[in-house]
């Protein structure tokens, strides 16, 4: 952008008057190429014409003065080239002077020119001016035009400090201007190549434009407002000395005369601007660099823009009334290189204010409203949208249950298909199951086999998501149907050798029982296990029921005392009967004068069943003996039962001190006496225990007294 500014230079000058007269002659600044279309002869009609090659008598038609001062010595040429070939220019050179105009010409009769050329349109198509090929005239120069070759002059040689004065005039007077280029080692004297005082490059406002032959473009935001010109001139100088001023103007001679100035004013994208940078030192009027200037030209592009208004839509999930929103996806309209900022209001945008910043622009979680942005261009240019957020529809659940019946091997579990769970009427929903509501958010611990989901009673979580994406939770209640058992249905005591009825009771819808049998009621059954099952709606609850035997009562001893038998009865039902002919029942245990000898005892409970029945053997009872060796009741022989399981003779004194005990061993005898000894007269007590050869091993017991006489 810096070295832009060189190929816009078009002239240097000090005046900032009519540049048709010596005295306001513009100074050229440095060698910089000309441009400029005379309009008259100047305020002063100068004589130009009598000491010179140009007419004497027309003298000036439409003519334009500079001066210039050489900087360093050398040769120096210049080509005038009408912008128009057929156009006729002209020119003098005047100088070298160190006093401007007055020296230069008396009663505004000037002087003999330098150089002078007044020849019309050659073979150069219209040019003229000094060639470098062309060698200097000896002295003296008296009409200027000495060793001319046609529209060409002889080139000068210039020293250091010294000044000179241009005349170009169009003899035609034509509308048409002209251009200038300089030749030749000399310098010619410039503020703008003084690195003192411009120790930067001076700076074309704007930037390049597309065709890079036209001119840098400055950006404006709003062609209806008006432009501030003056706020381009900071970055023109560069910061290069004060003494540089900048004015703007429409085109190059209001550009070149610093006339017509332009401050403020609406711009248009056609106009090519001009501005002049002049140098100006306050503090020394004199300085030959006064009024030096360059110009260069810009023009407008028109760089506002409009955004789209957009709306976002997302999912406000759950029902949760917010929904996350990625703001940067709306379709506004800004360009790649635009800088977004986001706001909640319009006064937040227009203040700056409560910005919505990165990553919550990303992850922007909000109900419905709008929100607004403000995009900046890479040329500071603004704009505004707003961006409307809404919902999608919120996918519609309901909460929902499932029943089934009880698995067989675990009642309080059963399997249930979870797709069956009418949670949402929206056909095109994926439906994705759950064991918790945490799980159902986040997406953990899916249920895959929700086909055959096998769980107590409970809840699960479904997630019902739409083709948008969004999603609703429902809750399906899960119900595991218990077990329905008949409270009628119980297991049965019955003789062994009877037979029952089971009644499973009414209310259920079917029966199916072990036995084949589909009635509520089964007869003729006996002692057994038995099952049913019990149909409930579509469950069917397995019964189990049995049929006992009922215990049969058991004669656990038998005591025989004298003539009375005491039955002893366990197990069995209370209360008992007893009998000894199968006939005649008692309620008591007890039988009173029995005779010797064996009998049967029967024996039944209270379910009346087939009697037990066991043989007694009521002894033949001694209840004296006289121990004297006379072979009669010398002894108690209980040999007879020997065949007894366990058969054991005691003998008691009167204090129940046992004194002899009869078995195997003495051969179940005893002849009153005790270690050999006789024992004195007197009644002693006795019993006999044995165990019945049944499978009961029904215990005996027999006792009673005896009288034992000795004689000494």
């Amino acid at each position: 952008m810096k070295k832009a500014l060189l190929v816009f230079l078009i002239i240097c000058s000090r005046i900032l008057y009519a540049q048709s007269d010596c005295i306001s002659a513009i100074s050229i600044c440095g060698n910089s190429d000309i441009s400029y279309t005379p309009a008259g002869p100047g305020n002063v009609l100068e004589g130009i014409g009598i000491n010179s090659c140009l007419n004497d008598t027309d003298n000036e038609h439409f003519s334009v003065w500079y001066s210039f001062t050489a900087a360093t010595s050398g040769t120096l040429a210049f080509v005038i080239n009408p912008n128009v070939d057929t156009d006729d220019y002209d020119f003098a050179v005047y100088g070298p002077t160190t006093n401007g105009c007055t020296s230069l010409n008396n009663n505004n009769v000037f002087v003999t020119p330098l150089r002078c050329n007044y020849n019309g349109t050659g073979s150069s198509q219209g040019n003229t001016g000094l060639l470098l090929t062309l060698p200097p005239p000896p002295p003296p120069n008296t009409n200027g035009n000495a060793g001319n070759q046609n529209e060409w002059s002889p080139h000068m040689v210039v020293q250091a400090g010294e000044t000179y004065y241009l005349v170009v005039d169009n003899f035609r007077s034509s509308p048409d201007g002209f251009s200038l280029t300089w030749t030749g080692t000399a310098s010619l004297s410039s503020a703008f190549n003084d690195s003192t005082l411009a120790p930067f490059p001076f700076v074309t406002p704007g930037l390049p434009a597309a065709n890079p032959n036209d001119p840098n473009e400055v950006t404006v935001c709003s062609l209806a407002t008006p432009f501030n010109f003056l706020s381009l001139s900071t970055a023109i100088i560069n910061g290069n000395s004060s003494n540089f001023k900048v004015s703007y103007h429409k085109n190059t001679n209001d550009a070149i005369t610093g006339g017509n100035p332009v401050t403020t004013e609406t711009v248009n994208l056609t106009t090519v601007y001009y501005y002049r940078i002049v140098y100006q030192d306050p503090v020394n009027p004199t300085n030959p660099m006064n009024g030096c200037f360059i110009t260069g030209k810009f023009k407008f592009r028109n760089g506002s823009f409009t955004l789209t208004n957009a709306t976002l839509t997302s999912c406000s999930n759950n029902g949760s009334g917010t929904a996350m929103f990625d703001l940067t996806t709306a379709t506004i309209g800004a360009a790649p290189t635009d800088v977004l900022k986001y706001y909640p209001t319009m006064f937040d945008l227009n203040a700056g204010t409560n910005e919505i910043t990165s990553p919550a622009i990303y992850q922007f979680v909000s109900a419905e409203g709008k929100i607004f942005v403000k995009a900046t261009n890479e040329f500071g240019c603004t704009a505004t949208a707003e961006i409307t957020l809404k919902f999608h529809p919120l996918v519609p659940v309901t909460d929902a249950s499932l029943r089934t019946c009880f698995l067989q091997t675990n009642p309080s579990l059963g399997t249930f298909n979870l797709g069956n769970a009418p949670v949402t009427t929206l056909t095109s929903a994926t439906k994705k199951y759950y064991p918790s509501l945490t799980d159902a958010v986040n997406g953990t611990n899916e249920i895959l086999n929700f086909l055959t989901y096998t769980a107590p009673s409970g809840v699960i979580y479904v997630k019902v998501i739409s083709a948008q994406g969004c999603y609703s939770i429902a809750k399906v209640t899960l119900t595991v149907l218990s077990p329905v058992y008949s409270n009628v249905l119980k297991d049965k005591i019955i003789c062994i050798e009877d037979k029952t009825s089971l009644d499973a009771g009414p209310g259920f819808n079917g029966y199916e029982w072990s036995t084949g049998a589909t009635t509520q009621v089964i007869n003729n059954v006996g002692v057994g296990t038995y099952w049913v099952k019990l149909k409930t709606g579509d469950c069917i609850t397995l019964q189990d029921v049995k049929i006992y035997a009922s215990e049969q009562p058991v004669v656990s001893s038998i005591d025989i005392s004298n003539t009375s038998i005491t039955v002893n009865v366990i197990a069995g039902t209370p209360e008992y009967k007893y009998s000894m002919d199968n006939i005649n029942w008692q309620d008591s245990n007890v039988f009173t004068n029995v005779s010797r000898g064996d009998h049967t005892v029967y024996v039944k409970d209270s379910y009346d069943c087939e009697p037990i029945e066991i043989t007694v053997v009521v002894p033949n009872l001694i209840n004296v003996i006289t121990p004297n060796g006379d072979g009669v009741n010398d002894v108690i022989d209980y040999s007879a039962l020997s065949g007894k399981n366990g058969l054991i003779f005691s003998i008691f004194d009167r204090y129940g001190t046992k004194i002899h005990q009869a078995d195997k061993s003495n051969g179940f005898k005893w002849d009153g006496t005790v270690a050999g000894k006789k024992i004195p007269t007197g009644t002693y007590w006795y019993s006999v225990t044995w165990n019945e050869n049944d499978k009961k091993n029904t215990p005996f017991k027999f006792s009673g007294w005896i009288m034992v006489k000795n004689r000494e």
